[in-house]
């Protein structure tokens, strides 16, 4: 009975990319296997989000011994005295660290499941699309042709069957071309679209759209009436850290930068979940609590974590590791919208776990994992609520992503055609 029930786990897990861990509050999850659940006619290619994740052997060995060279170097510093903010994150961390410890143990046990993960990035085949050169969506922006460049969106034609039986007629649609900053581009259609900007393709998802700006144009977002509002507002910000500036990646924002965000504003009439992406660092953790959340108008309700394992299931470093955490954490509130109502409000609240743990193994340098349906099921009320993503690098079926590139992970490099 128990290796049923397994069995019937798995084959979810194959169907979803989401899997359930027994005896603990935590979810294993596959990002492409939940990402292709949105595309039709193209899907992500595993061996393009894993490209970080499953190094060769001689890779892994040489990783090894870097670790166990700074352990060396480690042991020979004398032990320093915590100053006080290091003493309150130990304290977190020393909180969250029995739930992580589960999580992981659960995983561990897991085994049909871990066999598996360790091929994730092989079992769906390669990207099928050529290298090339990357385009800089941040540089193209800045420079004085940004508001004469237009992305073309090449719709799919439909094959339409004939009354009478016949052969059915291929119907084309028209390719129409939008300048592609400070400007909302919609994907209407329940299909993939590919879409062309200066000899480069972008796959965009099914009812989606995207507002390509800097910080000054966050405003246009706001709508004209409340009611037309987002009910769930996902925020991974440029926050200020060694490792963004030391591996150039993006760029990155001082934390005042982001008390201007019209949070509240773009929020519905009837209240809005956010979900914010943070780093262990207790600074900002204290920056968000006293300063930020309360400048949006922010209520907290709980906290989420993202625990990174490796494709046998290791975590990707010691959990203890005190300046290089294995976890990031998501950070969750409530702005009240309009309703007075004590009861309704009551009613509309939802439901969160604290202290949430989701597993995945990671991708591309500050990707974070798909978690739009989790939220949703924790937050029925948003099932059929608008939903952002501010400061998006890639694009969510259904939702709006804002951000200076929101089209890095689009890029059809990242793909490969069903």
């Amino acid at each position: 009975m128990e290796d049923s029930k397994t069995s019937d786990k798995l084959s979810e897990f194959l169907e979803s990319g989401v899997y359930r861990l027994e005896d603990s509050n935590a979810v294993f999850i596959d990002p492409v296997r939940v990402l292709n659940r949105s595309y039709t006619r193209f899907r992500v290619s595993p061996s393009a989000y894993y490209s970080r994740s499953f190094d060769s052997k001689h890779a892994g060995q040489e990783a090894r011994v870097s670790s166990n060279f700074r352990k060396r170097k480690r042991k020979e510093k004398k032990p320093q005295p915590l100053n006080d903010r290091e003493r309150a994150a130990d304290q977190r961390h020393q909180e969250v660290r029995p739930f992580l410890l589960k999580a992981h143990e659960s995983l561990v046990r897991a085994t049909e499941l871990l066999e598996v993960v360790s091929n994730l990035k092989g079992n769906l085949g390669p990207s099928t699309s050529s290298p090339g050169a990357e385009q800089s969506l941040v540089e193209l922006g800045r420079v004085w042709q940004a508001p004469l460049y237009e992305i073309t969106l090449n719709f799919h034609p439909n094959d339409n069957a004939r009354e009478d039986g016949g052969a059915p007629t291929i119907q084309y649609c028209e390719q129409p071309a939008f300048p592609v900053f400070n400007n909302l581009v919609v994907n209407e259609t329940s299909e993939d679209v590919e879409a062309e900007l200066l000899n480069s393709r972008y796959i965009l998802p099914p009812e989606s759209s995207f507002y390509m700006s800097d910080l000054g144009q966050i405003h246009n977002l706001i709508p004209a009436e409340s009611d037309c509002g987002f009910n769930l507002i996902v925020i991974d910000p440029p926050w200020e850290n060694g490792s963004a500036r030391q591996k150039q990646r993006y760029s990155t924002l001082p934390n005042r930068y982001f008390l201007s965000l019209p949070v509240k504003q773009i929020c519905h009439k009837d209240g809005a979940l956010v979900a914010l992406w943070v780093t262990n660092r207790e600074k900002l953790r204290g920056f968000v609590e006293k300063e930020l959340f309360p400048a949006w108008g922010v209520k907290y309700v709980a906290t989420f974590f993202w625990l990174k394992v490796k494709a046998d299931g290791s975590l990707i470093c010691d959990l203890d590791l005190f300046h290089h955490r294995p976890y990031e954490c998501l950070l969750l509130g409530l702005v009240h919208g309009k309703v007075t109502d004590s009861k309704q409000l009551s009613s509309t609240k939802p439901k969160l776990p604290d202290n949430q743990i989701m597993l995945s193994i990671p991708g591309d340098y500050s990707r974070k994992p798909p978690i739009a349906g989790l939220l949703h099921e924790y937050a029925p009320r948003l099932q059929r609520g608008r939903c952002i993503e501010l400061f998006a690098r890639e694009m969510t079926a259904g939702w709006i992503s804002w951000g200076n590139e929101p089209l890095h992970f689009q890029e059809s490099r990242n793909f490969m055609k069903t």
